[in-house]
Formats: structure tokens, sequence, C-alpha cells
């Protein structure tokens, strides 16, 4: 099984190697262009800055994946409400890794405050995301039909989301 840990400077280019897989051959991102490795520490810096999490998965010194939360939205009162991200190597995919991860960014995303998490899945056809997120105690809230065009095709977004912590029971502050 992987170690979970905190994402460093050093594990970036394995960072954005993953995403360039992700973007180029399958529909969980919406991206068409992968971002460069400066635009990936851009963006792990601008989740860090906002004090959530940016974790990777990491065997025998090889990174196997990568998971953050973000804002969901960038008002403040979403402040207590974040949007997961996971992304696999292909070769580590069906090892649990992704498991490890959702389970290892929930921990951290509710110690930084977050109530609510949400998962926007590109793709319906996106089985095995679905599937993870729902094991983990995520309920579906919704379908956003043919909203994205990617791979010669219209693809939708699945929304589930999962309480943190104490959820919504009573006032974050």
């Amino acid at each position: 099984m992987p170690t979970i840990r905190p994402s460093r400077e050093d594990d970036l280019d394995a960072i954005t190697a993953i995403y360039a897989h992700h973007v180029l051959h399958g529909t969980g991102t919406f991206e068409l262009e992968p971002p460069s490795r400066a635009d990936m520490a851009a963006r792990r810096a601008e989740v860090l800055g906002r004090g959530l999490p940016w974790l990777v998965a990491e065997e025998n010194g090889q990174v196997l994946g990568f998971a953050y939360a973000n804002w969901f939205k960038p008002r403040p009162a979403y402040r207590f409400s974040a949007e997961d991200s996971i992304y696999v190597a292909d070769a580590a995919r069906g090892r649990g890794v992704g498991r490890a991860l959702l389970t290892g960014l929930m921990a951290h995303a509710e110690a930084a405050g977050v109530r609510q998490l949400m998962a926007v899945v590109g793709d319906s056809a996106n089985t095995g995301s679905i599937a993870l997120h729902r094991a983990l105690g995520f309920e579906p809230a919704g379908v956003m039909r043919s909203v994205g065009w990617k791979h010669g095709a219209w693809r939708d977004i699945v929304l589930l989301q999962r309480p943190l912590g104490s959820g919504d029971s009573g006032s974050p502050e």
C-alpha cells in the first residue's frame, strides 16, 4: 500500500506527467491541453496558500498519484465547501491508490475546516471514480448532462457530496 503524504516541490514532475496523461487520454478532466510544470506549480501553490491539502501517494520513491481539495467556488461563503481532485498514474490503477488518496484527502480537508466535500466527476462513464466516491460515503447530488465536449463526444458531469466532521449540523465558525 502506498504512503500518503503532503506533496513537495520535487513531486511536480511526476504530478505534471500523471495529469498530462489524464488530459490527453481520459475524460475525468475537461482540459484539452496538458498544463506545464509551471502551471501545476502555480495551481499547487494556490491550493496550499488557502490552507487546503495537496497530497501524493508514494511507493518505493515513486509518485503513483495525487489528490487535492480546492474551494468549490471562489466566493467567501463557499470557504467550508471544497471539491476533490484525484489522479492516479495509469500503471498504478486498480491497486487501491485512489482509495488511499481520497481517504487521506478527506482527513486532511476536515482538519483544514472543510465541512462539505464535493466530487465533480468528469464523464458519467467514469464508473471507477463514481464507485470510489460512493464506497467512501459520497451521495449523488446530480448530473449535469452534456456540458463538456471531449474526444469527439458530449460528456456529463456527475456531482457527489459528503459531509465532513459535523457537516451542516451547526455553525462552522
